[in-house]
């Protein structure tokens, strides 16, 4: 495994009245063992193919060709919304666009809204002729990612021509007639297929997340490894209680049941696990938010939300599960000389300890006061942030998701509340024209 996950101190053994028995666990555990069965069945008959790709390879070699040619651009921006942004934006991590691109590969911008202020600045600033445009929609029909694109081209068609458009555009979206295909086609733009049966939040593994990766010279076979290290397990297993992601789900739904703890916090201790975080956040509203279940997520950042929710967390409602995931950084960094510190005795507790030092025993500390203040708190562990971690960590919380989808009873895979917000959205933009 590359991650590793512990329980304990979100049990009431650890933590007291809030926290989860642990014969709790077992019933909810015990309910998932049907789950397993369907998730097999999903994976041999290609009900659910984002289970197949972990496995697979024909693909990336297939999209590398658009990846080298994206790559010679300055400067790449992706278009899309949901996951369709946060699934190539949350791998950017495992590059260095945090601080500009990587040796002789572009800039990786991605726009998921569509405040005008926004891209009025970025068509500005950018060489358009140097900047490749993946414009990502499974339907072909969401409203701000076709928004955007005419945006995108209108600046391009006043400051170039439409050959530059064409060459500078990839499109992804399904196999279908749709409103994004037929511009796509009439623009002359390369289409790429996506898969119908795989949603947007659950794309990752895909060509929605892994042609951004390749585009930034990041290795996507191993973000695949890293998510078969996760799900061949529970491909395998005939018994539930040995699974991180089914241990997870039983305890965010045994949580919620038994003891109102209707928030999580995912918080981890690592940067660049930022957008991961709410890569999470989505899948785990979208797909539980149903009916009346779900749980309610929060993306936390450590040390940085230690000044600034900590006191809510420790303080105020107990009605949280803590997840904190935590990288081994000891030693990481430039220690402080102890001649740095003037003979302050105050700072003694510095002296010889780097930054890496610091961020793990604030974070081990945050743990220890959050049980000290009964608040359910679980620790994913890992050693490192690389395409394996991330391809595990995601993979993990995919299963997680549909683990307790199958608890609550649901189905993981749909939206209907968001579906009614786009009709009416569509509503209020035909009654402006009418006024």
């Amino acid at each position: 495994m590359f991650y590793r996950h512990a329980i304990d101190d979100a049990l009431d053994t650890s933590v007291g009245a809030k926290g989860l028995s642990r014969t709790s666990l077992d019933h909810e555990l015990e309910r998932l063992r049907p789950a397993l069965d369907k998730l097999r069945q999903w994976h041999k008959d290609g009900t659910l193919p984002m289970l197949r790709l972990p496995a697979a390879r024909d693909d990336l070699a297939a999209l590398k060709p658009h990846a080298r040619r994206f790559a010679k651009f300055k400067n790449v921006v992706v278009i899309g919304s949901g996951g369709s942004s946060l699934s190539g934006k949350a791998l950017m991590a495992l590059g260095d666009q945090g601080f500009g691109p990587a040796k002789r590969r572009p800039k990786m911008y991605f726009m998921d809204n569509v405040d005008p202020a926004t891209f009025t600045e970025l068509l500005a600033r950018l060489p358009l002729a140097k900047t490749g445009f993946l414009v990502i929609s499974k339907s072909g029909g969401t409203a701000e990612t076709l928004t955007a694109f005419f945006t995108i081209i209108a600046g391009i068609e006043a400051a170039l021509d439409k050959a530059t458009l064409a060459s500078n555009v990839i499109v992804v979206t399904e196999a279908a007639d749709n409103p994004l295909r037929r511009l796509a086609t009439r623009l002359g733009c390369t289409i790429l297929e996506h898969d119908p049966k795989i949603g947007g939040r659950y794309s990752v593994f895909s060509l929605v997340g892994m042609l951004p990766a390749l585009i930034a010279g990041i290795d996507a076979a191993a973000i695949r490894e890293g998510a078969a290290s996760v799900l061949d397990p529970v491909l395998a297993a005939t018994e539930p209680a040995a699974l991180a992601p089914a241990i997870g789900a039983a305890l965010s739904v045994g949580l919620a049941r038994e003891r109102g703890l209707n928030i999580t916090v995912l918080m981890p201790y690592v940067d660049r696990l930022d957008t991961f975080a709410y890569w999470y956040r989505q899948i785990w509203a979208e797909s539980l938010g149903k009916e009346g279940n779900g749980t309610t997520p929060v993306a936390a950042m450590g040390t940085v939300d230690q000044h600034s929710q900590a006191q809510l967390y420790l303080g105020g409602p107990a009605d949280k599960l803590f997840t904190l995931v935590i990288q081994d950084t000891a030693g990481q960094g430039t220690p402080i000389a102890p001649a740095m510190l003037g003979g302050d005795k105050a700072l003694d507790y510095l002296a010889n300890q780097s930054l890496g030092d610091l961020l793990l025993a604030e974070a081990d500390a945050t743990a220890a006061t959050l049980v000290k203040a009964g608040r359910p708190t679980r620790i994913i562990r890992i050693a490192s942030v690389d395409e394996r971690v991330m391809g595990a960590l995601m993979m993990h919380y995919v299963l997680e998701t549909i683990f307790a989808a199958e608890l609550w009873g649901i189905d993981a895979f749909d939206q209907p509340a968001v579906e009614d917000a786009k009709v009416l959205t569509r509503q209020y933009l035909s009654a402006r024209q009418q006024t």
